[in-house]
């Protein structure tokens, strides 16, 4: 795996406070990247620096602390006017936030099934106000982590919140599958990648052993890499490049998931 020197880029990487996201983060400073690490509070976002620093020797001058509740529609908003405003010149998005499906169907403030809002919408809404500073520039992506599980699912479009009939695993599926349906939007270069099954908060979904969230992250990262070229759309099982569900390249289906999305994060686009 090459690992060239990324000192120029600015990468922002959601959810980077615990496993593939603090990881990720933790990769990409100690090759010379300026990273914005974003946690669901400043606090939590802070501490997460300080532990890079501590446990890695992480160049505490490359990291950036961001917090906002993805289950907020409003403090995803606020988080990307500062980041645009802060950071006009950004490379690189990963959309690693995520979380598995409760037990019992949760609504968030929104009004949105709450696995479908953090791991997909607040992504979503995240990437499009942030379109301004992503850069067009040779290597500028956004990278969505997705997850093996977005071939079993189906997007309910006449019940994306899940209200009528609600599993906790369907509404995880679910929203992986939106998140990788997502990376063919012809408005952004992107990517979705399955990083392997790892030894983190939502492994318990799928196996009972994993690999390291580490071994994860270096997924993630090879894919941030302007010298790993990319295909707009594509999806990565690991470091191989896989053909998703099939729903995930049907232009129908991107431009259907890009209109129900904008209706459900309305105001805040």
């Amino acid at each position: 795996m090459s690992s060239s020197d990324l000192s120029s880029r600015t990468v922002l990487v959601t959810g980077a406070t615990s496993g593939i996201g603090f990881e990720t983060a933790g990769q990409l400073a100690g090759r010379g990247a300026t990273v914005l690490v974003h946690g669901r509070t400043t606090e939590d976002a802070q501490a997460a620096a300080d532990k890079l620093v501590a446990t890695t020797g992480t160049d505490a001058g490359r990291l950036r602390v961001f917090g906002a509740d993805f289950r907020s529609l409003e403090e995803v908003e606020a988080m990307a006017r500062r980041v645009v405003a802060e950071h006009p010149h950004l490379d690189v998005l990963v959309n690693n936030a995520g979380m598995a499906a409760p037990e019992r169907h949760t609504l968030t403030a929104d009004g949105n099934e709450i696995a479908f809002q953090v791991n997909f919408l607040a992504h979503y809404l995240l990437t499009c106000l942030l379109e301004p500073a992503l850069t067009t520039e040779p290597g500028g992506r956004v990278v969505n982590v997705s997850s093996s599980l977005h071939r079993t699912a189906s997007i309910q479009w006449s019940d994306p919140q899940r209200a009528r009939r609600y599993s906790r695993l369907a509404a995880y599926a679910q929203s992986q599958l939106a998140l990788t349906v997502f990376a063919a939007d012809p408005r952004v270069t992107a990517v979705s990648v399955h990083p392997g099954i790892c030894e983190t908060e939502l492994m318990s979904l799928y196996a009972n052993s994993g690999a390291s969230a580490a071994e994860g992250a270096g997924h993630v990262v090879r894919l941030c890499d302007p010298a790993t070229e990319i295909v707009n759309g594509a999806y990565y099982d690991r470091d191989e490049r896989v053909e998703p569900a099939q729903a995930a390249t049907e232009d129908r289906t991107v431009k259907r998931l890009t209109k129900l999305a904008d209706q459900l994060v309305g105001q805040h686009a």
